[in-house]
This record gives structure tokens, C-alpha cells and sequence, in this order.
């Protein structure tokens, strides 16, 4: 595979984007790992594949701008900053593969309207390790089951990981 649309390639240039900032660097790559495991799961093919790695890869990439622009990492504003981070990132890569990644990247805190499985993966394993890393109660990590998981893949890694 080419360079240019392997989520690899996506992976190392958002490590390199995050260097000397291990908490963002950690987040993304076990929500690349979960995505992976539940792109796996889902037997998504190849296509859907590279562009929900590569989203998963770089999904929290406009955290650092919109703490500057906005002074907090809310949703939104991660929604809001990315994409543009992304642009630049992946400037050489194919156009409408990086406005498919953006278009995930742009939604993956907006959790109506999800109208595609990528999408939904990229949540799930999203809040597969925000629900760690945020400490959710028992209650709090129902509740995300209940609104968010769709995936047989997503749910059976949220009930391993978290018993609901």
C-alpha cells in the first residue's frame, strides 16, 4: 500500500502533529486500536477500512487549536478545528479520501444524525476510551451503551471492558 491512504501513515504524521504531549498521543492510539478491533468485528471492507483508521488516527487532532482559539477541548470545538489540521496534514493525499476522513472528524462528538457505520465505529471506540480515561460511572457508561452502541463488536468490547 502506498503511503498515501494507509492509516499508518496518518497514525505517524498525528504523532508527530501531538510530540511531547503523551495524554493526546495515548488517546489516539487506543481509540485506533478499538476502531480497528470493531473495523475487524464489522468486516468492514478495505475502503471504509483506511478512512475510519484514518479518522481514528487524527479524530482529536484540532484539540490543541481550539484550546487556543477557544480556551477548552469541548466537542465542538475539537468538531470545528480538526478538520482544517486534517487539510493540512494529508495536503497530499486524494482530495475527496481526506474530506471523507474530515467529515468523521467533523462529527465524532455530535452523536445524532450518525448516518454511516464508520462514523459509528469511530464513536464507539471513541467512548470506549473516554469512559476509562474520564473515570465514567457505571451509570454514565449505560447510558452511553444505550444511546451510542450499535456494533455486536462495540458492545461485546464495552461490556469486556466495563461489565454492562
Amino acid at each position: 500500500m502506498s503511503p498515501l491512504n494507509d492509516p499508518r501513515e496518518a497514525l505517524r504524521r498525528a504523532l508527530q502533529y501531538d510530540a511531547g504531549d503523551p495524554k493526546r498521543i495515548q488517546h489516539l492510539i487506543k481509540v485506533y486500536a478499538f476502531a480497528e478491533m470493531i473495523a475487524d468485528g464489522e468486516h468492514l471492507h478495505d475502503g471504509q477500512r483506511r478512512v475510519l483508521l484514518t479518522a481514528a488516527a487524527l479524530h482529536d487532532i484540532g484539540i490543541h487549536n481550539a484550546q487556543l482559539h477557544y480556551g477548552s477541548s469541548a466537542g465542538k470545538y475539537q468538531e470545528l478545528e480538526g478538520p482544517p489540521v486534517v487539510r493540512q496534514l494529508l495536503a497530499d493525499w486524494p482530495k475527496d479520501f481526506v474530506e471523507e476522513v474530515c467529515d468523521l472528524v467533523a462529527r465524532h462528538h455530535t452523536y445524532t444524525g450518525v448516518d454511516r457505520l464508520t462514523l459509528r465505529i469511530l464513536m464507539e471506540a471513541d467512548f470506549l476510551v473516554n469512559a476509562y480515561e474520564e473515570g465514567l460511572s457505571e451509570e454514565a457508561v449505560q447510558a452511553g451503551k444505550e444511546k451510542l452502541f450499535t456494533t455486536a463488536t462495540g458492545k461485546h468490547l464495552l461490556q469486556m471492558l466495563y461489565a454492562v
